[in-house]
């Protein structure tokens, strides 16, 4: 006797939410952590999706829309590889929605902001100076939240490293 699909699909779904899934789609879930931006306009909390491989930083957030104002892809550690900070180097092909780009340096401040970048383009954008870590956020909300240049940018090491240690 076959199965029916009538009887397959609600195993499936069932599976799914159990989190019934092999190593491989636990490997590659989307991690979320909260980066906090703090200076003189104010504490905001952003939910940032970890980009710590060179293809999840390669991909970053080509062929996103709809993204939530309180949205982020962090790039951390960078480079991935886990040497020393370096000059960073983005660009916003097949990328369709407008991005704040935020440069953060080794000691958690923000070196450069590249307000808007503009979709689908290949320039590169700039970090001006060496950088430990990248935050890319919706287009023009750094604007809007008073975000600068110097403000301090944080995060839990733990949850880009695996370790426990707070950063």
């Amino acid at each position: 006797m076959g199965v029916t699909p009538r009887i397959v699909a609600p195993l499936a779904l069932a599976c799914l939410i159990a989190g019934c899934g092999g190593e491989r789609e636990q490997a590659d879930a989307v991690r979320v952590v909260p980066v906090t931006i703090q200076g003189p306009g104010g504490r905001h909390v952003f939910r940032a999706e970890l980009a710590r491989t060179a293809a999840e930083q390669e991909r970053g957030l080509m062929y996103r829309t709809g993204l939530a104002p309180d949205f982020g892809m962090l790039f951390a550690p960078y480079p991935p590889d886990g040497g020393p900070p370096r000059l960073a180097s983005f660009w916003m092909r097949n990328t369709p929605s407008a991005l704040d780009i935020v440069f953060i340096r080794a000691d958690g401040t923000i070196a450069r902001i590249a307000e808007n970048a503009v979709p689908f383009s290949e320039t590169p954008v700039l970090s001006g100076e060496v950088v430990a870590a990248v935050l890319e956020v919706p287009g023009g909300r750094t604007a809007e939240l008073g975000i600068g240049e110097g403000d301090r940018v944080s995060w839990l090491k733990a949850a880009v490293a695996g370790d426990a240690a707070p950063r």
